[in-house]
Formats: structure tokens, C-alpha cells, sequence
């Protein structure tokens, strides 16, 4: 194991997504959505994955390369404010070990048809297990994966 450790940072990502309000706050609400644009890797397998979103609710995802170290996200929401802002913390574990908790809050703002969104994440890593950028890398990958999904799904409307 690594010597023991703490680095705090945070990061704030920022979006216009081509679909309104309602579809965007609607692809983190709903299980089914979320479940589909959630996971990093697109090769990655999802052994595990459910969402209670409601305030006090829990986000719990599996994931990681077939056959490897599963990446564990366990969150729990503290608040909702439908279409615009969710908060919540989550922490990370690669297999067994912990390596980063969070707290993120994420704001919402419609453009008529399109949304604003801002993710703001305060993170705490562990142990050198992990790293500031390696999450922000993490987390952009995810909102543009949203964006892909969000594209995708108004196709198939």
C-alpha cells in the first residue's frame, strides 16, 4: 500500500447539452437513462448498478474492465431541486481500497432548447491512490458521454 496521505481539491466542469431542461435533469433522475451514458469506459462491464433518486436516496455502480478491478461509486443525495440542482456525495473504492470522497454539486439552466449545466466537485484523495485530475479526467469523460446519450436519445424519439 501506499504511504498514507490526503490531497483536497476541487474542479468545476461546464456544459451546454443540444436538448432541454426537462431531458437533461431527467437523464440523471431516471435509472434506466442514467445506467446507459454512467459508466467511464464504454468497454467496461456494469456487474451492478441502482439509483434511488430522492433525497436521502443511495447511487450504487459496479464497473470496471471484464475481468479486472472493479470501480465501486457509492453516493448518497442530500438534495434535489427538480431541473435545477442536485447535490450529493459519493465516495470511490477500487476494489476493496478507498481512494477518493466527494461532495458535487450539480446546477441546471435552461437556454430555451438547450441546457447550461455546471458540475462542481470538492474531492478528498486517499493514500495516493488516486488523483485530482484523475477524477475531473474521469468526470469529463461521463458529461460527454451524457451529451452522446442525450444526442442518441433524440434520435430514437
Amino acid at each position: 500500500m501506499s504511504e498514507r496521505s490526503v490531497s483536497h481539491g476541487d474542479f468545476v466542469i461546464e456544459r451546454v447539452y443540444d436538448a432541454p431542461i426537462r431531458r437533461v435533469f431527467s437523464a440523471w433522475q431516471k435509472p434506466e437513462k442514467k445506467r446507459r451514458w454512467f459508466a467511464c469506459h464504454d468497454e467496461w462491464v456494469v456487474t451492478h448498478y441502482e439509483l434511488d433518486f430522492r433525497i436521502g436516496g443511495i447511487e450504487r455502480s459496479r464497473t470496471g474492465p471484464a475481468g479486472g478491478t472493479v470501480h465501486a461509486f457509492d453516493a448518497r443525495y442530500h438534495d434535489i431541486v427538480d431541473d435545477l440542482r442536485i447535490v450529493y456525495s459519493y465516495e470511490m473504492r477500487l476494489d476493496a481500497a478507498l481512494i477518493s470522497v466527494s461532495l458535487v454539486t450539480v446546477q441546471f439552466e435552461g437556454q430555451g432548447a438547450r441546457t447550461a449545466m455546471s458540475f462542481t466537485e470538492q474531492v478528498v484523495v486517499l493514500d495516493g491512490l488516486a488523483s485530482i485530475a484523475d477524477r475531473e479526467h474521469g468526470t469529463r469523460i461521463g458529461l460527454d458521454a451524457l451529451g452522446e446519450y442525450l444526442t442518441r436519445e433524440a434520435t430514437e424519439a
